[in-house]
């Protein structure tokens, strides 16, 4: 999606709050004892108080109205009754449409206390995220997304999962440019257009470089077997830079 009229960006930026604001709601309720499908059912009522549909349930049959991936699960992960424990890393990811507009969140949260290790992987996360956000404008390269992105977590010693890229959204949840890598690749010439609509979420990793799918057929995990986080924003290209539509109002 390119947006070309105001009424397109207010559409964008109201579905964009809803998906914020559910995420927001949603990491208020972790806590130790919780379950993922509880967590889920609170994310599908705020959804559904907003009049908005979950994507990845209307688009693709997927079992729950969010998505949440709790410890080796780095994406994808199905509600169910697994009890969230103290200490684990928990990964959620919204997305949502309305009124024909979809925009895509997520982020990962510590339950309690982390682990050093992982509270620096957490908060090494978002800083990925940002550095991803920052170098979006309209002319720019897209691969200068990955390339920042990868100086980044090589200077602080990660690894990114290199199967699981950005991509375009606005109309469906999945659009063109259908891959968008935030890690460093050679020969992508692909320039950012002005209005250009698309996320951007790496998925940062203490050695993991691959997402592998499991038993159920959705949740994937880190190859090798690794913890990693993830940082989603939904964002439109402008001249200035990124204005960042997955926020909470």
């Amino acid at each position: 999606m390119t947006i070309t009229q105001d009424d397109e960006l207010q559409g964008l930026q109201e579905i964009g709050r809803v998906v914020a604001n559910t995420l927001q709601e949603m990491a208020r309720a972790l806590e130790p004892g919780i379950t993922t499908q509880e967590l889920d059912e609170i994310g599908r009522a705020a959804l559904e108080r907003a009049g908005a549909v979950s994507a990845p349930q209307s688009t693709y049959g997927f079992p729950g109205a969010t998505c949440i991936s709790v410890g080796e699960e780095i994406a994808h992960g199905i509600p169910g009754p697994r009890r969230i424990k103290a200490g684990e890393l928990v990964n959620i990811d919204v997305s949502a449409s309305k009124n024909g507009y979809v925009a895509d969140t997520g982020a990962s949260f510590g339950v309690g206390a982390l682990p050093a290790r992982l509270d620096r992987l957490r908060r090494d996360g978002r800083r990925a995220a940002q550095i991803g956000i920052a170098q979006v404008a309209a002319g720019r390269p897209l691969a200068g997304i990955g390339q920042a992105i990868g100086r980044f977590a090589e200077k602080r010693g990660y690894t990114l999962i290199r199967n699981l890229a950005s991509h375009g959204v606005g109309r469906a949840l999945h659009e063109e440019p259908g891959e968008i890598p935030t890690w460093p690749t050679r020969g992508d010439r692909r320039r950012i257009g002005k209005g250009l609509v698309f996320t951007i979420e790496p998925f940062l990793s203490q050695g993991g470089h691959y997402a592998s799918e499991g038993r159920d057929g959705w949740t994937l995990y880190a190859e090798p077997r690794a913890a990693c986080v993830q940082f989603e924003h939904t964002v439109v290209a402008t001249q200035k830079g990124a204005l960042i539509v997955t926020l909470p109002g």
